[in-house]
C-alpha cells in the first residue's frame, strides 16, 4: 500500500506542475491587452503573444481591446437656442491607449463616454439655433469630439471621431421648414431670372452699341475713301488743266487741235448710235447753219420789240 502511495505521489506532483505551468501561461491575442494584478494590486499589462504569470498569485483583472470601439449615444430630446424641441442621437468612436488608466481611473468608460456625450450634446445644442444645428453637423461633431477628448484623457481613452447620425424635428416644424424652403427656392429662382434678364439686356445693349460703332466707323472710312478719291481726281484734273494751259501758251494751235479732237469723238459716237433720227453734216455746213440760226434769232427779237433790224 505504501509502495502504491509512493508511486502515485510523483504522478500527482507532475500533474500539479503541469497545471501550474498551464495556469502560468497566458496567450494574448494580437489586438487585446490583459491587466494583471498580483495579490490584488496592479502588476503589469500583458500584450499580444505568449506571456507568463505566477499562478494563484497573479490574476487577470480586465481584458481590453486595442481596436476602435463604438459607443452609442441614445436618442434624446434636446431644446435649441430658439426653443425648438428636437430629437438627436449619434455614435462616438474611441480607442483604448492605456489599459491601466482605462481599468483603474473609470469604472465603465463606455457608459461614462455615452453619458458625457449626452450631456455635452445638450449643452452644445442649447447654444445653437435650429438652422445652425441642421446645417452645421460637421462643426457640432468637432465640438463634441473636442469636449469628449478633453474629458477622456485621464481614462486612457482617445476619442477618434464623433458622428451625429440623426436629427428629428416635430412635424409642424418640418412643414414650416418645407414651406420656408420652397419660398427661398422661389425667391432664388426669381432673383436668378432677374439677373439673367439684366445680363441679357446689358449684353444686347453692348452688342447694339458695338454694332453702331462699327457702322459709324465704316461710314467714316467710306467717307474718307470718297474724299480721298475726289481729291485725287481733282488733283488729276487740275494737273491736266495746267498741262493744257501750258501747252496752249506754248502753241496757239493746241486749242484748235483739242476742239477738233472733241468734235471727231462726238461725231464718232453719233455715227455709232443706233438711232435713225440723225443727220451728219460736214463741219463747215454745220458752222454755216449755226450762223444763220443766230441771225434769225436776232431778227425775230427785233420785230418783237417793235424796232426794225438793220
Amino acid at each position: 500500500m505504501e509502495s502504491v502511495t509512493m508511486a502515485a505521489l510523483p504522478i500527482a506532483l507532475i500533474i500539479l506542475a503541469i497545471i501550474i505551468i498551464i495556469q502560468g501561461l497566458k496567450i494574448v491575442p494580437q489586438s487585446d491587452m490583459y491587466v494583471v494584478e498580483r495579490l490584488g494590486k496592479y502588476n503589469k499589462v500583458l500584450l499580444g503573444g505568449l506571456n507568463f504569470i505566477i499562478p494563484f498569485v497573479d490574476s487577470i483583472r480586465t481584458k481590453l481591446t486595442t481596436r476602435e470601439q463604438m459607443v452609442d449615444i441614445p436618442k434624446q430630446a434636446v431644446i435649441t437656442k430658439d426653443n425648438v424641441n428636437i430629437s438627436i442621437d449619434g455614435i462616438v468612436f474611441c480607442k483604448v491607449d492605456d489599459a491601466k488608466e482605462a481599468t483603474y481611473n473609470i469604472i465603465d468608460f463606455k457608459r461614462a463616454i455615452s453619458n458625457l456625450a449626452m450631456t455635452t450634446l445638450r449643452s452644445e445644442i442649447g447654444s445653437m439655433e435650429l438652422d445652425s444645428t441642421l446645417s452645421n453637423r460637421e462643426s457640432l461633431n468637432s465640438k463634441l469630439q473636442e469636449s469628449l477628448g478633453a474629458a477622456t484623457q485621464n481614462w486612457g481613452v482617445t476619442i477618434t471621431r464623433v458622428e451625429i447620425s440623426d436629427i428629428s424635428v416635430p412635424i409642424e416644424i418640418e412643414k414650416a421648414m418645407n414651406m420656408q424652403m420652397e419660398a427661398e427656392r422661389a425667391k432664388r429662382a426669381t432673383l436668378t431670372k432677374a439677373e439673367a434678364d439684366k445680363e441679357a439686356t446689358i449684353r444686347n445693349a453692348e452688342a447694339f452699341k458695338q454694332s453702331e460703332v462699327l457702322k459709324a466707323e465704316a461710314i467714316e472710312r467710306m467717307a474718307d475713301a470718297l474724299k480721298y478719291e475726289k481729291e485725287k481726281i481733282a488733283e488729276g484734273e487740275k494737273s491736266a488743266m495746267e498741262s493744257i494751259n501750258q501747252a496752249m501758251k506754248e502753241n496757239k494751235d493746241a486749242s484748235t487741235f483739242l476742239l477738233a479732237k472733241d468734235s471727231i469723238a462726238a461725231f464718232k459716237a453719233l455715227a455709232q448710235s443706233s438711232s435713225v433720227d440723225k443727220m451728219i453734216l460736214p463741219y463747215e455746213v454745220a458752222n454755216s447753219i449755226g450762223a444763220v440760226s443766230l441771225m434769225g434769232d436776232a431778227f425775230f427779237k427785233g420785230v418783237s420789240n417793235g424796232k426794225p433790224n438793220s
